[in-house]
This record gives structure tokens, sequence and C-alpha cells, in this order.
């Protein structure tokens, strides 16, 4: 069985948990931290809002039903979503966009081959 972290996110009206391989947990901190770095440079007009991760856990019981896990995936998926929408006029957005897609690519793999050990 995989071992999974999670991380612990806050935007302004809400707290999630995003459910990662705990083998990746932490790059998504460290991504989360860079672009918060680097968000206020941006000059478009509609930026995502980004909620800030908070901290990392193994083990979470949800006790308010208000709180989701959101699979580490589906939220890496979002986040490249919104990221490639962003309409840059000068900032250099594509590093940014290559950070987030090759976690993105990294948990596409990790997923893969943790299905394949599930079915052999």
């Amino acid at each position: 069985m995989a071992t999974m972290r999670y991380v612990l996110l806050k935007d302004k009206e809400s707290v999630s948990f995003v459910e990662m391989p705990a083998s990746h947990a932490y790059q998504l901190s460290a991504l989360n931290l860079r672009l918060h770095k680097e968000i206020d440079k941006l000059t478009a007009d509609e930026v995502p809002a980004l909620p800030y991760a908070l901290a990392e856990c193994d083990n979470v019981d949800l006790h308010d039903p208000s709180v989701s896990i959101v699979s580490g995936l589906a939220y890496i998926n979002s986040l490249e979503r919104d990221f490639a929408g962003i309409q840059e006029k000068s900032y250099p957005l594509i590093s940014l966009l290559t950070e987030i897609r090759a976690l993105q690519a990294q948990l596409e793999q990790w997923y893969e081959e943790f299905e394949e050990e599930q079915l052999g």
C-alpha cells in the first residue's frame, strides 16, 4: 500500500487537504511557496487565487464536512489549467508553468505505476 501525505492548504474562505504520495508532498509545498513568491510579479488582469500551504501531515481524520481531501493529481491539473489560462504580458510565466507541469508529469507517472502495482 502506498504511503500518502497530506498538504494542508488555506485560502481566504476555506481549508483543504491535498493527498499526495509521500515522496512528492514536499514538492507540492515547495511549488506553492515558489508560486507565492512569484505571483505578485505577474501583470495579467486575471491571476488565479492561490491558497497557502500551511503544513504537511501523515494522517487526516476529518470532523468537519466543509473540509475536503483533494487528490494530488486533480489539484495539480487544476493548478496547471489556472496558470495556463493567464494572459501574461511581461513576466516569463513559462518558468512557473514548467515547474507545475514537471510535478504534474511525475504524479501522472506515480499514479500509473501505482495502478499497475494494484492490478499486478
